[in-house]
């Protein structure tokens, strides 16, 4: 009788079943790792425009565009000293440094507003009237300037990201 040294199709079948098993357990840690990434460049960025906002007034002794409710075109070109206007950034100063937004990263999107890993636009709240108060997400707070996101989908509570907490 002659000993083979081969694996039999069920050694060959249990072991495939046993990777499969652990690459499904390997799965949901990865995309927990990456949403977390994700979140965290969020964060940086909601605390990045508000610090370029903040130092955009320090700088003019004024707010960029006060009426403005997202981090868009217009104020985006602003704080990354584009727009060199006389009443917009005549120094072109560059407070705010964007990149073109990929897949899974933030940046400027094909119409030039700021929007955060997920794609949804940041929201910003600017202290116009001067009285350390602005509301944000149906919150007063005693800030100059508040940023912050509002995903949507089903993760979106673990998505939203603010620039004051």
């Amino acid at each position: 009788m002659r000993k083979s040294n081969a694996f039999t199709l069920i050694e060959l079948l249990i072991v495939i079943a046993i990777i499969g098993i652990l690459m499904s357990l390997l799965f949901p840690a990865v995309n927990s790792a990456i949403d977390a990434a994700r979140k965290a460049q969020a964060k940086n960025d909601v605390t990045q425009i508000a610090a370029a906002v903040i130092a955009y007034e320090t700088e003019y002794g004024k707010l960029p565009l006060p009426t403005t409710t997202t981090v868009d075109t217009a104020l985006v070109r602003i704080l990354a000293g584009l727009d060199t206007s006389a009443t917009n950034n005549p120094r072109g100063i560059v407070f705010l440094e964007v990149s073109t937004a990929k897949k899974g990263k933030s940046g400027t999107n094909a119409s030039g507003d700021f929007v955060d890993p997920w794609t949804n636009t940041y929201k910003i709240a600017m202290d116009s009237d001067y009285d350390n108060s602005v509301t944000a997400k149906g919150t007063n707070l005693r800030k100059k300037v508040a940023v912050w996101n509002e995903p949507t989908g089903t993760s979106s509570n673990r998505r939203a990201v603010t620039s004051w907490e």
